[in-house]
């Protein structure tokens, strides 16, 4: 029996790199994504790899559409939660709506999958992937919702992991840290409207290649939580031992984009 993998955000940047390194892997590969026209692009480019590919698209913020498409797919051996956005704003300055929309399509959208798939991974005894952040366990000047949306997934997908460990399901929570995607030039501003400006990065960032063949690797391994790059690691032991220095150095980094000078505020 073929293995299959499903993989939300699948129209571009981590989403399609996901996809090429399961396909070369021998995964049957289903792709999920709101973007129709991209995704078809996707699903031809991993078609051409002689991989078998299936691709629908929908909103993962729909429960209903999820439950659908999921369920299309037939039973899965892995689901990678990876579709998201973001936002670059101070919160006094933000909408929320657009607050709302965020968490919508980073937590919301991830639990909506997981529910509609869980029932194949029980039986195929598979893995759940959530693509957090270093923003999933720090805090980033900026980034209030980006930022709530991706703790939100550390407790949750945590909580799920010890739920589902009697019966074989393991779930794998991912923290990159700066990845070079579409997501790095096209986020919410504070009005909702979506903008291009590029965001100001700590150290080498990732690219999509590097995410998805560590993201293989790790569902391969069993792991429970996966860092990427050591700026990733930094910041998990810098957050816990030196609280006050990491929000030192990170408003040095990150605030100058937001016109905040070195001591953090406007």
């Amino acid at each position: 029996m073929t293995a299959r993998v499903a993989i939300t955000g699948g129209a571009g940047g981590i989403g399609r790199a996901l996809a090429l390194a399961f396909g070369r892997a021998g995964y049957e590969v289903c792709l999920a994504d709101v973007d129709a026209v991209r995704l078809e692009a996707v699903r031809a480019e991993v078609s051409a790899m002689g991989v078998a590919v299936q691709a629908r698209a929908f909103d993962i913020c729909d429960p209903a559409a999820c439950a659908e498409a999921l369920t299309s797919f037939g039973d899965l051996d892995v689901l990678v939660n990876n579709a998201g956005i973001s936002h670059r704003s101070l919160f006094a300055d933000t909408s929320p709506d657009v607050l709302r929309r965020v968490m919508e399509v980073n937590f919301f959208g991830a639990v909506h999958c997981t529910r509609a798939a869980l029932e194949g991974l029980r039986r195929r005894r598979g893995t759940v992937v959530a693509m957090s952040s270093v923003a999933g366990f720090a805090p980033l000047v900026g980034r209030t919702a980006y930022a709530a949306s991706k703790h939100a997934l550390h407790g949750f997908f945590d909580t799920l992991r010890a739920e589902l460990h009697h019966e074989g399901v393991r779930v794998l929570v991912v923290c990159p840290s700066f990845v070079d995607t579409d997501l790095d030039t096209r986020h919410l501003g504070a009005d909702g409207e979506v903008r291009g400006d590029r965001r100001a990065t700590v150290g080498r960032s990732l690219s999509a290649v590097d995410v998805a063949s560590a993201v293989l690797v790790a569902v391969r391994k069993g792991q429970r939580r996966k860092l990427l790059s050591p700026i990733a690691h930094a910041a998990l032991w810098m957050t816990r031992l030196t609280p006050g220095l990491y929000d030192r150095v990170m408003l040095r980094k990150q605030g100058a984009e937001l016109l905040l000078p070195k001591g953090g505020r406007r």
